[in-house]
């Protein structure tokens, strides 16, 4: 499910004053279909909450913390697909313009491909200690290549060395190797998932958020201004790429094994 929707990445990477970049935003890694209630024990007051939901995104706005819990809900592995994304951006875009927000905190489910990348695109990431979860860009396992800025975004997580051999064999990490290369930044039980990224945003979030936001755009800027101005030739290069017989042909003999594990 590589994530080919470029707005996507865009808000999360881009300019000052805008997206992601203005506020400390988690990503929750691996599989956590099911939102805790908001623990009271972490250092956060009792507040109030505003929660709103579209057909694949359910949203939860604690006004008063300055937090939002963002959780994809296209069953039965959240796939990105086209209307997922669309709803993603369109509440992202809400939590942008409203000024009470000051972090986000993304669950998902499988996290290969554009999950990882929505991952990488996040601050701070936390998997479920479960070797059932993996994470990675498989792109090479299904015949095609991960973009620039996939790879772009991977390398400066990880290091040359783990994305070159990570890329070229299309590997899906356990939570333990994700945590050892750095493709995670914590791993804990599954129902500690939550609470855990609550506690960190509260760490996070006694950073004056001017200086985390300038601090980021400083690293990820870079990346984000050579998709932008590429944006038109990668989509077409993609387009011509995944249009040859070739590789339809390597990506149904993908899927079909995907089929037949399910059996």
């Amino acid at each position: 499910m590589a994530l080919r929707v470029v707005s996507a990445l865009k808000l999360g990477l881009r300019g000052p004053g805008s997206g992601l970049l203005r506020s400390g935003t988690f990503f929750l890694s691996a599989t956590q279909h099911r939102l805790e209630k908001m623990p009271s024990s972490i250092g956060f007051p009792v507040t109030s909450r505003r929660p709103f939901s579209n057909h694949r995104i359910l949203v939860d706005m604690d006004q008063t913390l300055g937090v939002a819990t963002m959780k994809l809900k296209n069953p039965p592995v959240n796939s990105l697909s086209l209307e997922l994304l669309t709803e993603f951006v369109i509440n992202l875009e809400k939590l942008e313009i409203d000024k009470s927000c000051r972090g986000v905190i993304l669950t998902s489910g499988a996290s290969p491909a554009g999950g990882c990348l929505m991952a990488l695109a996040s601050d701070y990431r936390i998997m479920a200690n479960n070797p059932k979860y993996t994470i990675g860009l498989n792109e090479t396992q299904l015949g095609i290549v991960a973009p620039f800025w996939f790879k772009d975004t991977l390398v400066n997580t990880i290091g040359n060395r783990a994305a070159e051999h990570a890329l070229q064999q299309g590997l899906l990490f356990s939570p333990d190797d994700a945590l050892k290369i750095g493709l995670v930044d914590q791993i804990v039980p599954e129902d500690k998932v939550q609470s855990t990224a609550l506690s960190m945003m509260s760490e996070w979030l006694k950073i004056p958020d001017h200086a985390r936001q300038l601090t980021k755009t400083m690293i990820r800027g870079p990346t984000a201004h050579r998709l932008l101005k590429q944006r038109e030739a990668d989509i077409q290069n993609f387009v011509s790429f995944i249009s040859k017989d070739s590789i339809q042909k390597s990506l149904h003999m993908y899927l079909k094994s995907l089929k037949k594990q399910k059996e």
